[in-house]
């Protein structure tokens, strides 16, 4: 009998151990945050992305999911199939306005936009070898506008390139895409610094990045820069009071850079090294704040 006794209280520790073993944190151990990095838009200025991304990789600072719009949901596209600054920004430095900005035929009846947008599809098919979303290393979203019904779109699954080349839709430069029975235009529209997007995935610390800064151009000379410093001017007007909203904000300091300016890569790589190593004691701080209050209320 009471072998029977020890062998079923040696069943129940087991049982035990297992369920302890299986359900989140062992004793002694450390919840981690749940961070996601969020990348705004603002065309050219996207390189920016690049450097603060080498930062963050270098200082060991986990991000656990990408949501970006436009230029940074390409940015942050890229850098999710591999998590590698190296090649990533080798590949910043391969592109060019060519890559992006197919124009077509102004006659065409069907055209919604001067350009196409299929160079821009198949530069993110060449250099990001998943095509589903879902597949990539890091979780990631990209965000665009439904043309249509006016509300924010976040695009979590199906082809990468599709999904970045609806988020970076420009309206009035870029033709509207259709994507899973959408009609989707630049997610700048609603939400070119989509943290609350983020918050809605999860995210416990959000660590945004800031490219909107600084709409001054007296550099318009034509139809495209026209509309280009047209949406240049509502995306930052959104962006004004949702950065508020980020447990970190980095804002390189890259305002006076034309949205099309291509020539500027290595400038704004280094601005976002620079911005994003000012706000190193800040994001460590926020991670710290959530630690203490997480491991706190575990006590209570």
């Amino acid at each position: 009998m009471r072998s029977i006794k020890v062998f079923l209280s040696l069943i129940a520790l087991g049982l035990f151990a297992a369920c302890v073993s299986t359900h989140g944190p062992t004793a002694g151990e450390m919840p981690k945050p749940k961070i996601a990095l969020v990348l705004g838009g603002g065309a050219a200025r996207g390189f920016a992305h690049v450097g603060v991304i080498r930062v963050l990789e270098q200082e060991k600072i986990p991000i656990d999911m990408i949501v970006g719009t436009s230029a940074g949901s390409l940015i942050g596209a890229i850098y999710a199939s591999d998590m590698n600054s190296f090649e990533l920004e080798w590949t910043a430095f391969a592109l060019e306005k060519d890559n992006i900005f197919d124009y077509a035929i102004f006659s065409t009846v069907t055209a919604m936009g001067p350009v196409k947008g299929d160079k821009l599809e198949e530069f993110v098919k060449a250099k990001v070898p998943v095509a589903n979303i879902e597949n990539l290393k890091l979780p990631f979203a990209a965000v665009a506008t439904d043309l249509n019904r006016g509300t924010r779109v976040v695009i979590d699954r199906g082809p990468v390139a599709r999904a970045v080349r609806a988020s970076s839709a420009i309206p009035g430069v870029f033709n509207p895409v259709e994507h899973q029975g959408r009609l989707l235009v630049d997610g700048g529209v609603i939400d070119n610094i989509p943290i609350s997007a983020a918050r809605q995935k999860g995210a416990d610390i959000v660590i945004a990045v800031d490219i909107s800064e600084n709409v001054v151009n007296f550099n318009i000379t034509n139809l495209i820069d026209v509309v280009i410093q047209s949406a240049n001017i509502m995306f930052n007007e959104n962006v004004k009071y949702k950065k508020k909203d980020a447990d970190v904000l980095i804002a390189p300091s890259i305002g006076d850079v034309g949205m099309l300016d291509f020539t500027q890569k290595k400038r704004c790589m280094q601005a976002g090294i620079d911005a994003a190593q000012k706000a190193l004691p800040d994001i460590r701080k926020a991670i710290q704040v959530w630690e203490a209050k997480t491991a706190s209320r575990k006590t209570i």
